[in-house]
């Protein structure tokens, strides 16, 4: 298992933008699994539906794309470098995430050339899928700060 502590070492998000708490297997290079733990606090329930709490499609995307993100970096030819998503494609929701759910997360590489890594993230709830997406990431380089 990998916590939030070695997480922060291979992704650069940071609260409140890191979307995965825990990832509990990990192949490098090939698949990453783990948990992203929805709150009823997290920032983005204020405005998206405030009545009706729930978790905005794009950040269930966004989170199986640091989950791709960690399945990649975690190579250690790509260590300390930067997986920038470059498409979304097919992307599908089955069901709504809401405050108390264990967001699954399960993102595959299925082709990894030189810089770019193709790949497929799919977000369940309970074993019930509510979200999937095929992914591409560009690896680059950390720009150093002006």
């Amino acid at each position: 298992m990998i916590g939030i502590d070695e997480i922060k070492k291979i992704l650069p998000h940071r609260e409140p933008f890191l979307m995965v708490d825990r990832v509990d297997e990990l192949e490098p290079g090939v698949s990453a699994k783990g948990v992203k733990a929805v709150s009823g606090n997290e920032w983005f329930f204020m405005g998206h539906f405030a009545e009706t709490k729930i978790m905005p499609g794009v950040l269930i995307v966004e989170a199986l794309a640091q989950m791709g993100g960690i399945a990649l970096l975690t190579l250690p030819e790509m260590k300390g470098k930067l997986a920038f998503l470059g498409r979304i494609k097919n992307a599908r929701f089955n069901d709504k995430v809401v405050p108390g759910d264990m967001l699954r997360l399960e993102t595959t590489i299925d082709v990894l050339k030189d810089t770019i890594g193709m790949g497929t993230g799919i977000a369940y709830v309970n074993g019930k899928k509510v979200a999937s997406a095929s992914l591409v990431f560009a690896i680059g380089e950390e720009e150093p700060a002006e």
